[in-house]
């Protein structure tokens, strides 16, 4: 399953649409670009491969591998990414400002059972990450 994440880059943090197949799947927040600096800066754009993973804090959750100088960068809840994000990416139903989001769970939950159903198709996921262009899209 291919993700593709298109961003848009701001001060107080990065905006993003999150895509499957050219339908919009949910929105992303981040932390702004701070030339990949752990725990301050989003991640570079790239194409990344991403695997289920569990914690106790998160439950279950996605992670991203591979990240150039950084480790354990994870697709998580969270809806401020100033205040909730140390280089992860949260997923939202509904940008709310710079940085934030409302229902990111339930977002989150969306995204998981797309993951899950690719997994159970023995298909590998990759996210491709790019500047946004605002093209037309179709909502799943």
């Amino acid at each position: 399953m291919e993700l593709l994440l298109k961003r848009s880059y701001f001060e107080k943090g990065t905006n993003g649409a999150l895509f499957v197949n050219g339908y919009l799947i949910c929105f992303i927040i981040e932390l702004p670009w701070r030339e990949n600096k752990c725990n301050v800066s989003c991640i570079p754009e790239g194409r990344y491969k991403v695997v289920p993973r569990f914690s106790p804090r998160f439950k279950n959750h996605l992670h991203v591998l591979d990240v150039p100088g950084r480790s354990l960068i994870l697709i998580h809840p969270a809806n401020d990414a100033l205040r909730d994000l140390e280089g992860c990416l949260a997923p939202v139903s509904q940008l709310s400002d710079i940085g934030k989001g409302w229902s990111s769970k339930v977002a989150l939950n969306k995204l998981l059972s797309l993951s899950y159903q690719a997994y159970d198709r023995k298909e590998t996921i990759f996210l491709t990450i790019k500047s946004q262009n605002y093209d037309t899209y179709r909502t799943l």
